[in-house]
Order: structure tokens, then sequence, then C-alpha cells
């Protein structure tokens, strides 16, 4: 007996040691896995962080350049000091700076000493102050352009300097232009996370931080040399710079580091992410809270005691039965009675999960709801027919205002009684925004309002008569994709952990994807209106006299508004995947047409860059769709061959074990190893010295890992760092005893243009092939012809195409004459879209009052997708 009771304790206490150790077990592996989990989501917060850093700083890189160029300021420099006119350079600056709101505007002579600044009626005045000792003066006239922070000398006002060299006309440098700007707003915008969030610089002093007691701290103790340095250049003034203190716990990765604090003292473990700025010489840092990551290994331990808790009482069960054989029927009615009684409650439960799905589903918005900016829409007679809530809010109208049928002018008397048409004349005020309306003339301009937030303000004509004016918070649209953002991956965190609410999490996300998508198509098509303006006053300015160095800024800005139309469309086809707008199409695909089309079309971009493009040949056939696999191709191949400076590019396809392995391999500058996952994430684009006037957002790699999950396809990256690198996407093979292989489709997911007829009329050969390719790319059927009389020539024989695509002037003559001749054999012109290398301003005006589009060569993609999206849909 005693025997027996002394093997029934040790297996007891084995059992015991079993259930503490897997607890501890999976206790671990869950807080080991929520470290991962914060170490990755505090990245990307970083990696935020930083872009809103650089942003900030490019927008006022310009405005030091263009007064080093004005004539006023370098006559000032070249001639005697005695003779500058002190109070015109003041007011100038003080004009410059208004314009950007930037803290201070100097300009600095030959030997640093502050000629003139905007501040000059100020007690904290710069002018007449020495500034020689300061690094950013030294380095601007050595190298023409410098960088620096530090506490101002007169208004002890830390802040972000950038100078710019003035030179005379043999070239020397005669003096320099400093703009102080402030980064206060970045504190503002870290305040809002719960994330510890500072800059250091390259003495590893932090200047910079969302909670004050972090300023003016040093990372590591200082050298001589640094403390030197900083001392010379009154860098942070008379600041003590106080050591933080901390203990690293362990690394988590690159960058990445547990670390305990002291000083400053934190209650709590934190995951310290760093990130380098290389442009500033500064490095980014945020300390994520790690408790989460306890919660989530307790939470793990005590779902593991959960799993073996019907372990010991199925065991105690077994026991208990043979303990007490004359009882086990009346234990098995009770058992049954058990699993009844929760059978119901499980569907008790269901049942209300699924009416709570069923009631919230009822809700709904306006069609101007989900908008968000203010947006009213007036008839021809100017009276309010339309709005939304948001318009109601940012001006505080009261509720008896907001009537269908009442005069807009109410509207503006309520905002004048308000002082928000600033100063002047109220009825002239009036008059000239009713004036606006009755001509019908789109406009866009910004207004300050006085409470200092500003508003963007565009006003479009509707094709019936009316006006609709948009009013929105230029910054809206950032938190607006950060809310997002944050809500995305919120429910795909969700959709991971709750896997018991599997059927109503996935509704829940699919609700919100389409959502999404509503909103991002929305927005890109209102952020496409004011980039078409800005083309059409690009053009205008390009059609002007411009010296080079004009013609160079006017290139820029259209080259940068390509970027933007690019960015726009990547976006959206983000969003469409991943609100499962794209269905794959499977079929059997034979890869040698497809690669032999994307090596021939490829090969003319490689051509222009001096490289060779091989194409080795394959009969293999796979499993997938074409239109996506063709997508994520295209994209490597034009990755390895912007990212290839010399040699060549290869394009084929190995065999693996039942699949095929397209792969394009280069022989480029290669990516870092460390790298080589996260190239696939959003908005991030490795800095290799290679085309560097080839700005990205870093999209392209994210929809390709996006399309080759919707395929069930693998993508894989080898790379060796100087050598070149070598990028594949694996696929099954086809069952060809199942069907047959479908040709290769020329390009683009769900192409809208699939079999549109589209006419093309250039008689330049190069730009109608470039255009023709392209469109043929898309799926269209395409016609090309080169003189006037071979477009009315086709219109005799031909029927009218969905689309015209037409240079102007046409033949060296204003195209009106051709379409007139279109019109009449065909019965009505179709949607046409005018090509011009630079249009002037009368012809983009001559072409929107026939209702025709322009568009600027060389043609960007992105901008004549949209394009004809609108009108083949307004046509069809």
């Amino acid at each position: 007996m005693v025997r027996n009771r002394n093997l029934r304790a040790l297996w007891l206490l084995l059992l015991l040691l079993l259930v503490a150790g897997s607890a501890a077990l999976g206790g671990w592996m869950a807080w080991r896995r929520a470290l991962g989990g914060i170490g990755d989501q505090a990245g990307e917060r970083l990696n935020l962080h930083a872009l809103a850093v650089q942003r900030l700083i490019d927008r006022f890189r310009v405005l030091p350049r263009v007064l080093a160029l004005d004539p006023e300021l370098r006559a000032a420099l070249e001639g005697p000091p005695d003779a500058a006119n002190t109070a015109a350079l003041n007011a100038k600056l003080d004009r410059a700076n208004d314009a950007v709101k930037a803290s201070t505007l100097t300009l600095l002579d030959r030997h640093g000493r502050a000629l003139a600044a905007n501040n000059w009626n100020t007690p904290e005045s710069n002018v007449g102050l020495d500034y020689a000792f300061r690094p950013y003066f030294r380095d601007a006239m050595r190298d023409g352009y410098a960088t620096f922070y530090a506490l101002g000398v007169s208004t002890n006002v830390p802040g972000y300097f950038i100078a710019q060299a003035v030179e005379d006309t043999q070239g020397r440098r005669i003096g320099v232009v400093v703009l102080k700007i402030s980064l206060d707003a970045l504190q503002e915008d870290w305040a809002g996370g719960g994330d510890v969030v500072f800059l250091s610089d390259a003495h590893n002093v932090v200047f910079l931080a969302n909670h004050p007691e972090w300023v003016y701290r040093t990372l590591y103790p200082l050298s001589p040399a640094d403390a030197a340095s900083i001392a010379a250049t009154r860098q942070y003034g008379t600041r003590p710079l106080s050591p933080m203190t901390w203990r690293v716990l362990a690394p988590q990765g690159a960058d990445t580091l547990r670390v305990r604090l002291t000083s400053p003292s934190l209650a709590h473990d934190t995951m310290w992410r760093s990130l380098a700025m290389p442009k500033q010489a500064w490095r980014l840092h945020l300390l994520a809270d790690t408790r989460p990551a306890v919660a989530a290994a307790r939470n793990a331990v005590f779902a593991v005691l959960a799993a073996w808790l019907p372990v010991l009482l199925l065991g105690m069960f077994f026991q208990q039965r043979v303990r007490m054989a004359r009882l086990r029927q009346r234990s098995r009615e009770e058992l049954e009675r058990m699993v009844a009684h929760h059978a119901s409650a499980l569907r008790s439960a269901q049942d209300s999960i699924v009416a709570a799905a069923s009631e919230a589903a009822q809700g709904g918005h306006g069609s101007l709801e989900h908008l968000p900016q203010g947006v009213s829409v007036v008839d021809a007679e100017l009276r309010l027919v339309a709005w939304n809530t948001r318009y109601q809010k940012i001006f505080g109208f009261p509720d008896e205002y907001m009537r269908v049928g009442r005069p807009i002018e109410d509207m503006f008397r309520f905002n004048a009684r308000k002082g928000l048409l600033g100063p002047g004349d109220t009825d002239e005020a009036i008059e000239r925004r009713l004036q606006y309306l009755r001509a019908g003339s789109p406009h866009m301009y910004e207004r300050e309002r006085p409470d200092g937030s500003t508003l963007e303000i565009r006003g479009n004509p509707l094709p019936g008569g009316g006006f609709v004016t948009s009013y929105a918070d230029i910054t809206a649209y950032k938190a607006a994709a950060r809310e997002l953002r944050s809500l995305a991956s919120s429910l795909e965190q969700r959709v991971e952990e709750r896997t018991r609410d599997l059927i109503a999490a996935k509704a829940e996300a699919d609700k919100a994807n389409r959502s999404r998508t509503r909103f991002v198509a929305a927005a890109v098509h209102d952020l496409l209106q004011p980039l078409n303006a800005a083309r059409m006053f690009i053009g205008s300015l390009a059609s002007g006299k411009l010296d080079g160095e004009g013609r160079d800024l006017v290139e820029r800005v259209r080259s940068a508004l390509d970027t933007q139309d690019e960015l726009l469309a990547s976006l959206l086809d983000i969003s469409r995947l991943e609100g499962g707008a794209v269905a794959p199409r499977m079929a059997s695909v034979s890869l040698e047409p497809m690669l032999a089309e994307l090596a021939r079309q490829s090969g003319v971009l490689a051509s222009t860059r001096g490289l060779e493009l091989g194409h080795v040949r394959t009969s293999l056939v796979v499993r997938s769709d074409a239109l996506l696999l063709r997508r994520v191709l295209q994209n490597f191949l034009s990755n390895a061959i912007h990212y290839t400076p010399r040699g060549r590019v290869l394009l084929g396809v190995r065999r693996a074990a039942g699949q095929a392995r397209i792969e394009v391999w280069d022989t480029g500058v290669g990516i870092p190893e460390a790298k080589t996952r996260a190239i696939f994430d959003e908005f991030l684009r490795l800095d290799n010295g290679v085309d560097r006037d080839r700005r990205s957002a870093g999209l392209g790699l994210s929809i390709v890992d996006r399309i080759a999950r919707l395929l069930g396809a693998t993508v894989a990256v080898r790379s060796w760092e100087g050598r070149g690198s070598v990028f594949s996407v694996t696929l099954p093979l086809a069952d060809m005893a199942m069907d047959a292989p479908a040709a290769a489709p020329a390009d683009e997911d769900d192409s809208p243009f699939a079999g549109k007829r589209i006419l093309v009329i250039d008689n330049d050969p190069l730009t109608r092939r470039q255009a023709m390719d392209l469109l043929i790319g898309w799926g269209c059927e395409v016609t090309g012809v080169g003189s006037e009389r071979g477009a009315l020539r086709h219109a005799e024989t031909d029927d009218a195409p969905a689309l015209i695509l037409m240079d102007d002037p046409m033949d060296g003559r204003e195209g009106g004459a051709l379409r007139a001749g279109l019109a009449s054999r065909w019965g009505h012109l179709p949607p046409t879209v005018l090509m011009a290398a630079a249009p002037r301003q009368a012809d983009i005006e001559r072409a929107a009052a026939e209702g025709l589009r322009y568009l600027t060569k060389p043609l960007a993609p992105a901008r004549l997708r949209a394009v004809m999206t609108r009108l083949l849909m307004v046509a069809g």
C-alpha cells in the first residue's frame, strides 16, 4: 500500500514538473516572439519618423540656393562694406522668410560678419555679429554648401542651419546665405506616441527629443576632441551636457538592443532601435516599451496551463472510473449532460456574435462623407445643394445655415464676420469669390486661418453647371495614412491571434480593406488633379525664355511630378492587392513567349545605358496568372537595369523538383546581406550610390511580394555586394494533362484596356513606336499613323477607335482641322488625348475648351493610364 502511494506521488511530481516546464517554455517562446514583434514595429515607426525629419529639412533646402543667385545680395557682398543698403537687404530677407516661415534668414560677408537678417528689428538681431567661428560658415565658404545644428548666438534658440555660398561672376565665394529652421514640429509629432524618440549628432549628443529630460545628454562619454569642438563652435552654448547611463541586457539584431535606462530613469526595460541619417551625420533613436512582451509571456503561460487542464481532468476522470466502477453509468450520464450544456452555450454565443455583426452592418454614410476634405457644391444660381459634415465643422456653421438652396453668399458673409476672409474690404472679397464661381474658373490656393492652421482650397466647375469646392488641412493625408497603416497592422495581428473567431475577424478585415481601397482610390483621384494643374504650369513655364539653370529647375520639378504619379499609382496597386480587388486567374502559361517579349522590351532600355541583356530560351510551362507574373518579372528587370552601372543582365529559367524558378541575374552593385529581406518592405529604397537621379518611393518590390503571396509563389533574392544580385520567383509546373498552356498576355493585371482600339497619330517614328509599345503592353489593339493624310485615310476604311492619342501640333500645324475631318467621317470625335513636348498655356486652355486632355512628352505611363481610365469610363 505504501509502495503504491509513493509511486503515485512520484508520477504526480513528474507530471507537475512537465506542466511547469512546458508552461515556462511556452512563456519564454511567446516572450521572445513578442520582443521580435516589438523590435520590428519599432523599426517601422523609426523609418516613418526618419522620413518625416528628412521631408521637413528638404522643404527649406531650395531657398538659400535661390537667394544665393539674387543680384542684389551679390552686389551688396561685392561692394565695400559701407556701401550695402542694409535696410533694403533686411526687407528682402524678411519677405523671403515670410514665404517659408523659417526661424531666421541671415546674409554673411566673406569674413563671417552678418550684413543683414530678417530679425534686424528685434532685440535678438543677428546684424553685426561675427559668425566666422561657426562650422556652417567655414564649410560653405570651402565647399559651397553646409549644414549645422546648434543654439543661436543671439537668440539662444536651437535650430538647424542651412548655408549656401554666394559666388561672384568669376566663381569666387564672397559670402554666405544662412537659413535657420526650427525642428519643434518634430517634437509635437513624436509626442503623440508612447515611444521615447530622440536625435543625436556626430558627437553622440542628444539635441532633440519628445521628452525634455532627454535633451542635451551624451550617449557615451565625450572625447577631448569632441568636447573641444563643441566648445569652439559654441554648438550648445553654456548648456551642461549630462551623461546618459544605461545597460545592455541583450542584443536583438542589427541596430537593436534591449536595454535598461538608469539616467534618465525608466520604470521598464526598453527596445532601443537606431537609424543612421547620413545626410546630416545624425542618428535617430526610438525606445519602445517591452512590457507587452512580459504580458504576452504571462498569457502564454496561462494558455499552456489551460491546455494542460483538460489532460489532467481526463486523467482524473479515468482514475475515477477505475476506482468507482459501480458508478460508471451514472458518471457517463452526468458527462453527457455537461457536454450538452456546453454545446448549447457555444451555440448561444455563436448566435450572439452573428446577431451583433448583422446589426453593425446596417450603418452607412453619404457619398461625400467618406472624403477627408470639407466639400461644398453649389448650383448655377450659386445656391448650396450639397456638403459634408467636415465642411460644416471646418467653418463652424450653425445647423440652421446648412440647408439646400441657401445662397453661398450667406456662408461667405458668415466667414467674413469671423475674420476668415482676411484684411480689406469685405464686400469686395465676397464679390471676388462669387465672380470665381460665376465664371467657373478652376482655382487652387492656400489660406492661413487666424488659429494658425492652413487650408488648401481647390475649386472646379461642374459639367452641368455649378461649382464644387474642397477645403483640406494639408497634414490630413499624412495623418489618415498613418491611421490607415495602424488599422491594417492591428487587423492583421488580431486575425493571427484570434483563430477561434476567424470567420468574424475575416469579415471585419474584408470590410476594412474595402473601405481603405475606396479611400485610397478617392484620395489618389483628388491628388492627381492638382498634379495635372502643376504639369500644365510647368509646360507653360518651359515654353518661355529660361536660362540653363532655370531649365534645369523646370526639369527637376517635372521629374518630381512624374515620381509622384508613379507613387500614387503604386499606392493604388497596393490598396487593390490588399483589399482583395485583384483575383488571380490561374492557367497554364508557356514561359518562352512571355520571356522573349520581356527581353525585347527591356533590351531597349538596357542598350541606352550601355548594358547587354541576355535571354535563355525555355520550353517550360507553369501554373500561374500570366498578367500578374509578367508584372513581377518586369519589376525584377527594371531594378536590375537601373542598379547595374556596367556589365550585363540575364533572364532565364531553372527546373527544380517539379517547379520552375525564373531568375534575373545582374552584375550590379549588390545588396548588403542584412538588407536582403528588408528590400521587400514599403518605402524602403537602398542608397547604393547608383542612379541617384532616379527617385522612387520603394514600393515596387513591396508590390512584387504581395503579388507573389497572391499567386502562392516564392520570391527570393541572393546578392553579393559589389558583384551583383539574382532575383527569382518559383512557380509550380503545369499539369499538361489538365489544360493547355495559355498565351502570356501583354501587361498589367486586371487591365481595363484589354481589347480597346486605340489610334496613335504622331509624325515622329520613335515617339509613335514607344507609345504603341506601351499601349500594346496594356492589352490594347493599337494602330499608328504618321501623317494627317494617313489619319484621314484610316478614318475612311475603319470604324472609330475607343480613344485617339494625337501629337499637337501635327505636321507643324494646329490639329483642329484634322480633328474636324475625323469627326465628319465618323460622325463624332472619339475621346482624344493631345501630346506635346512643351505645350503653351494658350494651347492648354484651347484644348480644355474643346473637352480635350493634354499630356507632355515624354509620356509618363502612370499619368497616361490615369487619363485613359477616366476618358474610357466616361465614354463607356
